[in-house]
């Protein structure tokens, strides 16, 4: 198959932590002996080479003024749960050039007698409705994926709705990375014949237990090489929950005196959550290391003693991908049942899940993993092989592989 894939985000360098997923699905697909574009909107800092891991890249301007490069890369929604201004304003001249873009790629390969079999679309706002137009042109079949942002924002408001609902309407087949994310899409109108949930993956070689980080870790953190370190990974933004698990963190302390917080990533949120930590007087015990790249961030998940996801229904988590790289790590779990979290981790068998917004039952649950290194250690062994028996990115290649054959069956 030839395909044409259309994203809003993609890692801007290799190894950058803007979504990877975009770039493992891209690429596990060609893997399989598949031929695939993907177009994304240009970023100044974006620096990849034409073709990388079997996929080649195609980067596309839309701004009129250099003010306007927000579109996409984790850039244009305030803490996941608003557009900002400036991405507004952008907003008309993004979806016409990638609507453009799209039609562009599509005659040239028809020019030059090799036309794309298909349309792969990530996430159906904003990338839905200016693939579907040119897809349906050329008589070509649209596949759209979700990934848990684009629900949220079609879910906003009447109009985000519809634009959402035609598409799903226009697509033959529709992916969602957990099932709750697919529920909310087929409220909104996608098909149940035609849609299916599938769970991201994760590269057990990259994200494994690894011994020798817990040292080196805590080396340069500035931490006792014993000292207990839970970690909280992602963007710093409101869905992640990591207010919640500053509030968790005195009730924790009390218990465990010497235990060091380290929430990691980049975000809107990160003034608020250091200025939360000083009024809750937990300074000295929480660190913000920042952003980290794709192999800094699989030592701290290595490294830690628990990985807490205290993840809330505020914007659209569908299935975080840190969550699979701590199973794949082997690390006992903390998290919040909700969105995509149940689909993959059992409570009391690949790590506990608690309520969300629950800061003392967040705290509750990771005393009790601090405390019982057996439980813990049980339940990381447990995620692991999950994480190699099923999620795997290879897994997921064969699953979207399935997909966009079927669709382009007549």
């Amino acid at each position: 198959m030839r395909i044409l894939m259309l994203a809003s985000s993609f890692p801007k360098w290799p190894g950058e932590a803007t979504a990877p997923f975009i770039e493992e699905i891209a690429a596990g697909v060609a893997a399989r002996g598949h031929d695939v574009t993907m177009l994304l909107p240009y970023h100044p800092e974006l620096r990849r080479t034409p073709e990388e891991r079997g996929v080649r890249l195609r980067a596309f301007r839309y701004a009129p003024h250099p003010a306007l490069n927000v579109w996409g890369y984790a850039q244009s929604l305030l803490s996941d749960t608003q557009i900002k201004g400036r991405a507004l304003a952008a907003t008309p001249f993004a979806l016409s050039a990638t609507m453009g873009a799209v039609a562009s790629e599509l005659a040239a390969a028809r020019r030059h007698g090799q036309p794309f079999d298909l349309v792969h679309a990530h996430w159906v706002l904003p990338n839905g409705p200016p693939a579907a137009l040119p897809a349906a042109y050329y008589g070509l079949p649209l596949v759209v994926s979700l990934h848990g942002s684009d629900i949220y924002l079609a879910e906003r408001h009447w109009a985000t709705a519809l634009a959402a609902a035609v598409t799903f309407r226009a697509a033959a087949a529709v992916t969602a990375c957990s099932s709750d994310l697919r529920a909310r899409a087929l409220a909104l109108g996608a098909r149940l014949e035609t849609s299916q949930v599938i769970p991201y993956g994760v590269d057990p070689r990259h994200f494994r237990p690894e011994p020798t980080a817990r040292a080196a870790v805590r080396a340069e953190l500035g931490l006792p090489a014993e000292a207990p370190l839970v970690l909280g990974l992602g963007r710093l933004v409101a869905k992640k929950g990591f207010g919640v698990l500053l509030d968790a963190w005195p009730a924790l302390l009390r218990g465990l005196p010497g235990a060091t917080l380290v929430i990691a990533g980049y975000g809107d949120l990160r003034a608020d959550l250091e200025r939360q930590a000083a009024d809750l007087g937990i300074t000295a015990h929480v660190r913000f290391p920042g952003q980290l790249d794709r192999a800094r961030a699989a030592a701290y998940i290595a490294a830690a003693d628990l990985f807490a996801l205290p993840i809330v229904r505020e914007g659209v988590d569908g299935l975080p991908n840190t969550l699979l790289e701590a199973m794949g790590a082997g690390r006992p779990i903390v998290a919040s049942r909700v969105a995509g979290v149940p689909d993959v981790m059992t409570d009391g068998v690949h790590g506990l899940l608690v309520p969300e917004r629950d800061a003392d039952a967040l705290a509750e649950a990771m005393l009790r993993l601090l405390r019982d290194p057996d439980l813990a250690a049980r339940l990381g062994r447990a995620a692991r092989a999950r994480i190699e028996e099923e999620l795997t990115w290879r897994h997921a290649a064969e699953r979207y592989e399935a997909v966009l054959a079927a669709a382009v069956k007549p």
